[in-house]
């Protein structure tokens, strides 16, 4: 059963078992995005080394004060997100994860996020989840766009105040660090956990022949380019025995950074996989302390401005 709702993009929501999906046309003169050539990296023997996509083993109803929502990126195509929250004016994480993980897997850890008084918004990639297509680098640059329109959308809709900010994991951050890059007016602050900085120590750490495939840095996800651009605050969480991703590859992202509050937490004794099993609760705290900071900083302007 189709629903036409009514507002400036002609948001189509059609309700299915509890899921939202969103449909919304390309946008058309107000894109201001900047688009990079990734086709080096969708090569494929780069594609099966980057993405681990796979489905969803429980695609029943979503967990209590969880809202499931798939949203169109292109013609038949949509990416699951599932939505964990805590109230209206809390703030809203977007969150991007790891190469091998679905949304699902965060449904143990959303509620930490609810406990500390944080909205958790989660998103799939293409044929993650219960997400349709197939994954690229292309593909996951340009959606991360499409798939903030819809959370904006969805937040204001909702009645959510509070402010939104962009989290990658792992593979996640370069999608955290393209929408902070292209979009920071809409974002309050930045969260990387277990990020790069470069590409080429990351493929050739996986085993990729950048040599033979002819990859450059330039080639890559430009990681350090776009976070040089973002100024608002920054948070980066990094595991002091990063096997995938050496914590050196951190702190040039801390390095590069122009923010003025930014902060960088290496968890003791945490490799790529155990950061928040390292951590426990001091990492939801950790983060709800840099989300009261942001919402501090808001709060005192607004003051200033009144």
């Amino acid at each position: 059963m189709y629903k036409q709702i009514t507002h400036d993009d002609k948001l189509l929501q059609e309700k299915i078992t509890g899921v939202s999906i969103f449909f919304h046309p390309l946008p058309e003169s107000k894109m201001t995005e900047i688009f990079y050539d990734y086709s080096k990296l969708d090569q494929t023997e780069v594609l099966q080394i980057i993405f681990h996509p796979r489905r969803d083993a429980h695609p029943g109803p979503p967990p209590d004060n969880v809202v499931d929502n798939i949203i169109t990126v292109d013609e038949g195509i949509g990416v699951h997100t599932r939505f964990h929250l805590a109230g209206q004016q809390e703030p809203n994480i977007l969150f991007f994860h790891g190469n091998g993980e679905i949304v699902s897997d965060y449904d143990t850890i959303g509620p930490y996020y609810t406990k500390f008084g944080m909205n958790f918004l989660a998103v799939d990639y293409r044929g993650y989840g219960k997400s349709s297509g197939s994954p690229t680098v292309t593909a996951m640059m340009a959606d991360s766009h499409r798939v903030l329109d819809a959370v904006r959308d969805w937040l204001s809709k909702a009645g959510h105040t509070g402010p939104l900010l962009a989290m990658g994991r792992s593979l996640g951050a370069a999608a955290a660090l393209e929408l902070a890059s292209n979009h920071a007016d809409d974002f309050a602050g930045l969260i990387i956990e277990s990020g790069f900085a470069t590409t080429l120590p990351l493929l050739m750490n996986l085993g990729v022949d950048v040599a033979r495939l002819r990859i450059s840095e330039e080639d890559g996800f430009r990681n350090v380019r776009k976070i040089s651009s973002f100024t608002k605050p920054t948070l980066i969480i990094h595991g002091q025995y990063d096997e995938i991703i050496p914590v050196n590859s951190a702190a040039i992202l801390q390095a590069q950074s122009p923010a003025r509050a930014k902060e960088f937490q290496v968890v003791p004794g945490a490799s790529h996989n155990t950061v928040i099993a390292s951590a426990g609760e001091l990492y939801f705290s950790m983060i709800k302390q840099f989300c009261n900071k942001i919402c501090g900083i808001r709060a005192q302007r607004r003051r200033k401005i009144n």
